[in-house]
C-alpha cells in the first residue's frame, strides 16, 4: 500500500532547497536590506511588491497577498499538487522520496502525461537516428553544413524523422500508445482517406521544450525538397506558441547570471548563437512576441538585446517587439547585424567572436534605433518633416528616465539639426511636463514603499486588531511569548481568523517543533491561513520586545472583549425593553450603548 511521504522527507526537501534560490529562478530579486525584491510572477505590476525573506524562508507579494514557503511557491507557480511541488523539489537537490509514496495528485491528465513520455521518446529517437544510423547520415550532414558540432546535436537533441510512412507510429504504438493520443498530439498526421502517416517524416527535427526540459513539439525542416518548408506540431494544452520562448529552459542559468537576454526569430538563429558562446538566447515560435512572453522575460532580466533579421520585415518586427518589451519595463537594445543579414549566416560567414563583438556586445540603445527608424516616415530635405521628425524625437527622449542618455541625444540633434541645445532642452521638458513625468525621490525606494504602506494601513486598524497581529507575529518567532499568551489568553483572540491561527501555532508547539514559521505553514492545509501567516511574518516586529508591551496588547485584546460583551448585554436588555413597551427605558439604554461605543472607538 502506498503512504503519504512522511514530515521527516518534507523537511529534507524543504530545508534542502533555499527559497531564495529557488524563487530566483523564476523572478529577478535584488537584495534590499535584509530581504530580497523583485516583480511578482503572479500578478501584473511595474513596481516590486514580491518579497522574499531568506532568514524565514518565506515569500510574500503586498500587491496581491500570495505567499508562503518555496514548497507553496513551486505549487502556485507551476500549478502543481502538492506531491508534484515535493518531487520537483526533490529531484532539484538530489534527494530521492520512497517509492511507496502516494502520486495520484497529478494536475497534468493523464492524457498529456502520455503525450509527453510519447514526446520524450520519439525525441530520443530521432535523435539516436540523426547520430548512429545510416537512415540519419542525411539529416546529419544538413547540420554539419551549417556548422552545428556534434556537442551542439547533443545538447539540442537535434534529429532526423526517417522519410517512412509509419515508422513513428509503429515505434510508438508498439510502446503502448494509441492512434488517437498520437494524432491529438501532432506526432501522426490523419489523412482525408482516413489513413495515418508520420507528421514530420523525411525531416530534420528541433524539438521544442518547456522551461522545465519537457519536449512539448517539434519544429521541422525538409532536407528533401518537401512542402512546406517548414513544419511545426500543431497547437495544444501542451504546445501554446504565445507563451513558449524556445531554449528557456537551458538558456535561463545564463539569463539570470548576465541579467540580459538575447531574443531571436528562429531555432537556427538560437541554435548557432548558443553554439558560439550566447547562451542566453530565446526565439519565438515563428510569431511576433506576445505580451505574455515579453512579461515573462522582465521577471528574469531588466535588459532584452532584440537580435532580428535585418530585413525590412525584421526592422518592423523590431520595432514592434522593442515597443511591447518597453511597455512592461524592460530596457531594450537592438543588436549591430549588417544590412540584409540574419544572425545564423552572420555566425557562419564571419564566426563566432565577431558575432559576439560587432553584433551583441555592440548593440545600439532603443533610441539609436528609433532615429535611425523613424526616419523613413519623413522626407528630411523637407523643412516642415524636418521639424516633425524632431518633434517626434523629442518625444521618445522625454520618457527616457537618463538625463545623461537624454542630453547625449539631445546634442546629436543640435549638432545635426542646428539647432540650440537650449531650445531643444526647453522642448524636451515641455513634453515631460504634458506627459506627467516629474521626478520623484520616492522611486529609489520602491522595493520597500510597499512595505510601508503595508505598515500605514495597518495602524489604520481598530488597536485589538493591531494589537493580535503584532501578538501572532511575535508568537510566531518566539515560543515563550506563545506560552505566555496561551496562558492569559488562549485562543480568545477577537478576529476568527487569528483564533485559528493561535490554535494551530500551540499545537504546533506543542508537538515539539521550534519556532520556524516555513515549517509552521507547511502543517497548515487551508491557502488563506497560509497566506495570512505570511503577512504576520512578514510584519517587521521587535526582537527583543518587553513583557510590558506583551501585556498591553493582551489589555487591548481583553478590553475589547469587555466592552463588547457589555454592548451585547445593552442590546438584550434594550431588545426586552421594546418587547415590555417601555421606550423611555430603552432610549436611555441606547445611549448607554452610544456611550460605550464612543469609548470603544477611542481606545481605538
Amino acid at each position: 500500500m502506498p503512504n503519504r511521504v512522511s514530515e521527516e522527507v518534507i523537511e529534507e526537501v524543504r530545508k534542502s532547497n533555499d527559497i531564495a534560490d529557488v524563487v530566483g529562478e523564476y523572478v529577478q530579486l535584488k537584495k534590499q536590506g535584509r530581504n530580497y525584491f523583485g516583480l511578482c510572477p503572479f500578478h501584473g505590476e511595474k513596481s516590486p511588491s514580491f518579497s522574499v525573506t531568506q532568514e524565514k524562508q518565506i515569500f510574500h507579494c503586498f500587491g496581491c497577498g500570495k505567499g508562503g514557503n518555496v514548497l507553496t511557491f513551486i505549487m502556485e507557480i507551476e500549478d502543481f499538487s502538492f506531491y508534484e511541488a515535493l518531487k520537483f523539489l526533490a529531484d532539484r537537490s538530489g534527494i530521492e522520496l520512497p517509492e511507496n509514496t502516494i502520486q495520484n495528485q497529478n494536475t497534468i491528465s493523464t492524457e498529456n502525461q502520455n503525450v509527453l513520455t510519447a514526446y520524450e521518446w520519439v525525441t530520443k529517437l530521432y535523435h539516436h537516428l540523426l547520430r548512429y544510423t545510416k537512415d540519419g547520415q542525411e539529416g546529419y550532414q544538413y547540420f554539419k553544413e551549417r556548422g552545428i558540432n556534434d556537442e551542439t546535436i547533443g545538447a539540442f537533441q537535434l534529429g532526423f524523422a526517417p522519410n517512412a510512412k509509419n515508422f513513428t507510429s509503429e515505434f510508438l504504438e508498439k510502446k503502448g500508445y494509441h492512434q488517437q493520443i498520437l494524432v491529438k498530439a501532432g506526432l501522426i498526421s490523419l489523412n482525408e482517406d482516413n489513413n495515418i502517416s508520420d507528421r514530420f517524416r523525411g525531416r530534420v527535427t528541433i524539438p521544442i521544450r518547456n522551461h522545465l526540459g519537457k519536449t512539448i513539439g517539434f519544429g521541422a525542416r525538409t532536407i528533401t525538397g518537401q512542402e512546406p518548408k517548414y513544419l511545426n506540431s500543431p497547437e495544444s494544452e501542451l504546445f501554446q506558441k504565445g507563451k513558449i520562448l524556445y531554449n528557456f529552459d537551458l538558456a535561463k542559468k545564463h539569463i539570470r547570471r548576465q541579467n540580459e537576454v538575447v531574443l531571436f526569430e528562429g531555432y537556427m538563429d538560437v541554435i548557432s548563437a548558443f553554439q558560439a558562446g550566447v547562451k542566453n538566447s530565446v526565439a519565438t515560435m515563428g510569431t511576433s512576441l506576445t505580451e505574455f512572453q515579453a512579461k515573462l522575460l522582465r521577471r528574469y532580466v531588466d535588459t532584452v538585446i532584440i537580435c532580428y533579421d535585418a530585413d525590412n520585415a525584421g526592422v518592423e518586427a523590431t520595432y514592434k517587439a522593442a515597443e511591447l518589451l518597453r511597455t512592461t519595463g524592460c530596457q531594450v537594445k537592438i543588436a549591430n547585424l549588417r544590412e540584409n543579414m540574419d544572425p545564423d549566416s552572420f555566425i557562419r560567414e564571419y564566426g563566432d567572436e565577431p558575432f559576439k563583438e560587432e553584433v551583441i556586445k555592440s548593440s545600439k540603445t532603443f533610441m539609436s534605433f528609433y532615429m535611425q527608424y523613424t526616419k523613413k516616415d519623413y522626407n528630411l530635405r523637407n523643412e516642415g518633416d524636418r521639424i516633425h521628425y524632431i518633434e517626434d524625437i523629442l518625444k521618445q527622449l522625454a520618457m527616457i528616465e537618463s538625463p545623461v542618455e537624454r542630453e547625449y541625444y539631445l546634442k546629436e540633434l543640435s549638432n545635426e539639426y542646428s539647432i540650440s541645445m537650449d531650445t531643444l532642452t526647453q522642448e524636451l521638458q515641455d513634453h515631460r511636463q504634458k506627459m506627467g513625468i516629474h521626478k520623484d525621490k520616492r522611486e529609489k525606494n520602491r522595493y520597500t514603499n510597499r512595505v510601508s504602506n503595508l505598515q500605514s494601513s495597518a495602524r489604520l486598524l481598530p488597536a485589538f486588531q493591531n494589537a493580535e497581529r503584532q501578538l501572532l507575529a511575535h508568537m510566531l518567532q518566539n515560543i515563550s511569548i506563545a506560552d505566555k499568551v496561551q496562558e492569559e489568553l488562549g485562543a480568545s483572540f477577537n478576529v476568527d481568523t487569528h483564533k485559528v491561527v493561535a490554535t494551530h501555532l500551540y499545537a504546533f508547539y506543542e508537538e515539539g517543533h521550534e519556532a520556524d514559521v516555513s515549517r509552521f505553514i507547511e502543517a497548515l492545509s487551508d491557502s488563506a491561513l497560509k497566506q495570512l501567516v505570511t503577512e504576520l511574518a512578514m510584519m517587521p516586529v521587535s526582537e527583543d520586545i518587553s513583557d510590558r508591551e506583551i501585556n498591553d496588547y493582551i489589555r487591548v485584546i481583553h478590553a475589547e472583549q469587555s466592552s463588547m460583551k457589555d454592548i451585547h448585554s445593552l442590546k438584550e436588555q434594550q431588545k426586552l425593553a421594546e418587547q415590555q413597551n417601555d421606550p423611555i427605558k430603552a432610549a436611555q439604554i441606547a445611549m448607554q450603548i452610544i456611550e460605550l461605543q464612543k469609548q470603544l472607538k477611542n481606545i481605538n
